[in-house]
């Protein structure tokens, strides 16, 4: 019994079907009424849902249809983290196929576009295919499609030309492969579409396996950083790449129950199982020792990322031998031989190495920032005026793969009101009183391919943060006067001295801007803090010869008295107090006397330990004279204190030699001293 009781029309929705078109509705009712095709099987079982399960007429053209900002934004909010995982990637997928004529399209898991890079020469045209922002691509509205067809169907494909169900679509050809998230449902959608290719679908076999293996790259990174807390065991069964390669990825609690999976590896287990791999149940709450010859107690053994190549993992069904590498939970400590070189500073790229010595506070940081550089990750940087902002911001720059390109810092603060969009996002010829014949490229723009560093963003009026944030999400920059965007390859680093969580309680700054730039946050603790004084005075020194050209060391008074200081302008001005005793240091050595004012005529630093003499003992402390105000004969030190005055005593207040004893340089001693409230007896 035919499907359609009625005869096709030749004229749908004011528009004249052409003949292609013709045959093409033709064949798809053919093929639904149950007569034999040759297209794929995936096809043809979309063109039955199409017409049977979703009322769709093939002989109706349907426009592409934009969702409005406001739905736009609660769909890209709902998979933010994922977007921002998914950037990098997506970026460097379009680089590959950019100059073959490709869109690159991430849609949410209701086949909404939530992220699209493509010619901005072409947009008109992408738009008007629906290959853009904000496009539905849900096959119950589109009918057959690369992204609602996969949606439909869990698989990668391609659904080319006289594949989709519209005619309006038989020009396009659409490559998409899925995304998961880590409990196994899916996520997103990434799609590389073409408005035109040639006529064999062979011709995207390229495409279909470049998508796969982005799509798993960005599936597994996004497992990796939500599972944080628990242990990721990586497998791979490819010996040579092992220490590289991430094939199967999946997470485990404490108990070695499964809690998070990529998809190869559910892929991987069904086939141990011999079911399909959408089998409710698979992996999740199941035991890794259930497929693994491995309990959780062992995997300890597999931290190590060096001898990869001989941490063997076997499947227990059919013997598979897999080549494993973990990466325990954060809590987690693995105890490293001491060497010369401090363990949390010996890996990090040059430029940030010398951002700190042994300063534990931002080496943590250091160490989080050396595995983002090569993301497209936003930096926040937390710190007081005079910090080392820029200077982070420039280290992470020249450890990046961007290092080749521009570094532009905007001191948000500095640009008047009324000049800082115009500034930031440039303008066209003429567009407004007083502006350039030439008009103006703006510093976004300046900053292709290179990182943007946006220094006191806190001061930044709120309109121009609404702009901002419309470049940031859709890394597109549209000049003032101008009604087309430029695409924006760049790295984002914001800095600030402010709070910004209470200016955003008063409504002086967005919220959803915070979020992001926020993609990664750093603090700076003022200099006063920083137990890496002294490497910082060395470090500064070495940049600053004197005024007959040689470089100046420093005596360990002038060095004690650079301590005791409370630095206000922080590392700025100590770099000026350096400057200026280097200019007038007679000899090679900064002594006291050649510090400015403030600083030669400062007292020294008391607390109620620093009259003690070294004789003065009670019992395993000390007993503060009778000089030392509000202090009692029961005063005992800490026990910090004590270890140290210990140690002190022993060498006779020798601070080199005790430094050397406890492993520590002399700058630290003397920090710890000070922070144990513990100083040099007064000399007799």
């Amino acid at each position: 019994m035919a499907l359609f009781a009625q005869p096709l029309e030749c004229v749908s929705g004011g528009a004249t079907i052409t003949g292609t078109a013709v045959d093409h509705i033709k064949e798809l009712i053919r093929t639904v009424e149950g007569h034999g095709t040759d297209r794929d099987g995936f096809v043809r079982d979309s063109w039955i849902r199409c017409v049977l399960n979703h009322r769709l007429d093939p002989a109706v053209r349907r426009p592409a249809v934009i969702v409005e900002d406001r739905r736009l934004r609660e769909h890209r909010e709902s998979i933010e983290e994922l977007m921002r995982v998914a950037r990098t990637s997506v970026e460097a997928l379009y680089k590959q196929v950019a100059g073959l004529g490709y869109v690159l399209l991430l849609t949410d898991s209701e086949g909404i576009t939530v992220d699209y890079i493509g010619d901005p020469s072409t947009t008109d045209e992408l738009r008007r295919a629906g290959l853009y922002l904000g496009a539905d691509w849900n096959e119950r509205r589109a009918g057959t499609n690369g992204t609602g067809t996969c949606i439909a169907t869990g698989e990668a494909m391609t659904v080319h030309q006289g594949d989709h169900f519209d005619t309006q679509h038989i020009p396009l050809s659409c490559t998409v492969a899925p995304i998961f998230d880590m409990t196994g449902s899916l996520a997103a959608v990434l799609d590389i579409s073409a408005l035109t290719s040639p006529a064999e679908k062979s011709s995207q076999y390229l495409a279909l396996e470049l998508v796969k293996n982005f799509a798993h790259k960005i599936e597994s990174a996004n497992l990796i950083r939500s599972c944080s807390r628990n242990w990721i065991v990586k497998l791979t069964p490819n010996q040579s790449l092992a220490a590289v390669d991430t094939e199967y990825v999946v997470a485990l609690d404490s108990t070695g129950v499964i809690t998070g999976f990529n998809h190869r590896l559910r892929q991987l287990l069904a086939r141990e199982r011999h079911c399909d791999w959408r089998t409710p149940g698979l992996v999740i709450g199941r035991k890794f020792s259930d497929f693994f010859d491995c309990e959780i107690d062992s995997l300890t053994r597999f931290v190590s990322p060096h001898l990869v190549e001989r941490n063997v993992i076997r499947l227990k069904a059919s013997g598979q031998m897999l080549f494993a590498q973990v990466i325990p939970p954060r809590s987690f400590r693995v105890l490293r031989p001491e060497t010369n070189a401090p363990a949390e500073t010996a890996t990090l790229p040059k430029p940030l190495r010398a951002v700190a010595g042994q300063e534990p506070r931002i080496t943590r940081s250091l160490e989080k920032v050396a595995r983002l550089v090569n993301t497209n990750m936003s930096i926040l940087v937390h710190g007081e005026t005079g910090t080392g902002k820029e200077f982070l911001a420039k280290a992470i720059h020249q450890s990046s793969g961007r290092s080749q390109g521009p570094f532009v810092p905007v001191n948000c603060a500095a640009l008047p009101e009324s000049l800082i969009e115009s500034e930031l996002f440039g303008y066209e010829s003429g567009s407004f009183t007083g502006a350039s014949s030439k008009g103006k490229k703006g510093l976004i723009r300046e900053a292709h391919q290179g990182t943007l560093f946006l220094d006191e963003i806190g001061d930044m009026p709120l309109a121009s943060q609404t702009r901002l944030l419309r470049v940031l999400a859709e890394r597109e920059v549209t000049p003032i006067g101008s009604h087309k965007p430029t695409f924006v390859d760049m790295r984002v680093i914001a800095a600030t001295h402010c709070d910004l969580q209470k200016l955003i309680a008063e409504g002086r700054f967005r919220e959803d801007l915070y979020f992001r730039l926020n993609g990664a946050t750093i603090h700076l603790p003022p200099l006063r803090e920083r137990l890496d004084f002294g490497w910082l005075v060395d470090r500064l020194l070495h940049e600053r010869p004197g005024a007959d050209g040689e470089r100046r060391t420093i005596s360990p008074q002038a060095l004690e008295r650079l301590e005791t200081f409370n630095w206000p302008g922080n590392i700025r001005e100590l770099a000026n107090v350096l400057d200026f005793a280097s200019a007038i240091a007679p000899g090679p050595e900064i002594g006291v006397e050649d510090l400015p004012d403030q600083l030669a005529e400062q007292p020294p630093e008391t607390s109620l330990l620093q009259k003690v003499s070294p004789t003065e003992t009670v019992g395993n402390g000390i007993a503060p004279s009778s000089s030392a105000v509000g202090a009692s004969a029961e005063t005992r030190p800490s026990d910090k204190a004590s270890e140290l005055l210990a140690a002190l005593r022993q060498r006779d207040w020798n601070i080199s030699a005790t430094a050397r004893a406890l492993g520590i340089d002399r700058t630290t001693l003397h920090r710890r001293m000070r922070r144990a409230g513990v100083a040099l007896p007064p000399r007799m």
